[in-house]
C-alpha cells in the first residue's frame, strides 16, 4: 500500500532545508503531493510558506534535500534539464505578475512564442482558449493596467495554463480580493483540477479558500522552523491536537474554545 501511495506522488519534498546565509527559514521538511490533488502549505506570517514554493518551482536552490517532480530531482539536474522540468509547472503569483507594457493577450502569448515553434496563428488559438478558460475570453485586448484585481489574477492563470502544465502552484491566491471574487476564484481553481487533471499546490492563510478546497497539506511553524503538521485543512481544524495549528485554524469559528478562552 505504501509503495502504491508513493507511486501516486507527482512531488516529492525529503529533508529540504531553505537558508538565507546563516538565517534558516524551514528545516527538515518532507511531504508529499498526491497526483491529482489540492495540496495546501499552510501557517502564519513569516513562516515560509512562499520560500518553500519558490524552492519546489525552481527559483530557489535549498540549502540541503531534495525536490522531486516525478520522482526525478529537479536540483540534481543541470540547467537545461530543469527548464525541461519546469515547464510541467504553471505559476501564479500573488499580484498576478503581467507585463504591464503588453495587453493580455500578448502576456499569455508569451510562453508559447518563447517555448514552442508555433506558428502565429496557432498561438492566437491557443491564447484565446486558455482566456476563455478562465472566464477572460474578452479581455485579450485590455491592458493589466485596465483589470481588476480578480482580472489579473485570472489572466496571470491564464498565462501560467499556457504550455499546459500538469503542475499548478499558486502564491497567496485570494490575497488583496473580496469575499465574492475569492470564491470565484476558488471555483475556478476546482474546475481546472478536475477539468484538467492538473495537480495543485496552493500557498495561502486564507482559512474560507483552504477548507473549501484542499484535500492535502503541510502546517509550517515560524518558531521551530519546520512543519508541526500535516493533513487536510479540514482534518487538522477538527482534530489536529497541536495548539499553534488549532489557534491559526479556530480564527474563523465563532463560539470556538479558543476564542472563549481568549475572552
Amino acid at each position: 500500500m505504501a509503495q502504491d501511495q508513493k507511486d501516486d506522488d507527482r512531488l516529492r519534498v525529503d529533508g529540504l532545508r531553505l537558508a538565507f546565509g546563516e538565517r534558516v527559514i524551514q528545516r527538515d521538511l518532507g511531504f508529499s503531493v498526491r497526483n491529482g490533488s489540492i495540496f495546501a502549505v499552510m501557517g502564519g506570517s513569516g513562516c515560509g510558506k512562499s520560500t518553500v514554493l519558490k524552492a519546489m518551482v525552481g527559483l530557489l536552490r535549498p540549502a540541503a534535500g531534495t525536490v522531486l517532480v516525478d520522482d526525478e530531482d529537479y536540483w540534481s539536474a543541470d540547467d537545461a534539464r530543469r527548464s525541461e522540468i519546469g515547464r510541467r509547472f504553471g505559476v501564479l503569483f500573488q499580484n498576478g505578475a503581467l507585463w504591464s507594457s503588453m495587453t493580455v493577450a500578448e502576456n499569455v502569448a508569451l510562453p508559447l512564442q518563447m517555448f514552442t515553434s508555433l506558428d502565429a496563428a496557432s498561438i492566437d488559438t491557443l491564447v484565446r482558449l486558455k482566456l476563455s478558460l478562465v472566464g477572460m475570453g474578452a479581455a485579450g485586448q485590455r491592458m493589466p493596467s485596465e483589470l481588476s484585481g480578480g482580472m489579473r489574477k485570472r489572466a496571470g492563470l491564464a498565462r501560467a495554463l499556457a504550455l499546459d502544465p500538469g503542475i499548478l502552484f499558486f502564491d497567496e491566491p485570494s490575497a488583496g480580493l473580496d469575499p465574492i471574487t475569492s470564491k470565484r476564484l476558488d471555483d475556478l481553481i476546482l474546475e481546472l483540477r478536475d477539468g484538467l487533471g492538473a495537480t495543485v499546490v496552493i500557498v495561502s492563510h486564507e482559512l474560507p479558500s483552504l477548507f473549501t478546497i484542499c484535500d492535502d497539506g503541510v502546517f509550517l511553524d515560524a518558531e521551530t522552523r519546520t512543519a508541526i503538521a500535516h493533513g487536510s485543512p479540514r482534518d487538522l481544524r477538527d482534530h489536529c491536537d497541536h495548539p499553534t495549528v488549532r489557534a491559526f485554524m479556530a480564527r474563523e469559528r465563532p463560539g470556538s474554545t479558543d476564542q472563549k478562552e481568549k475572552a
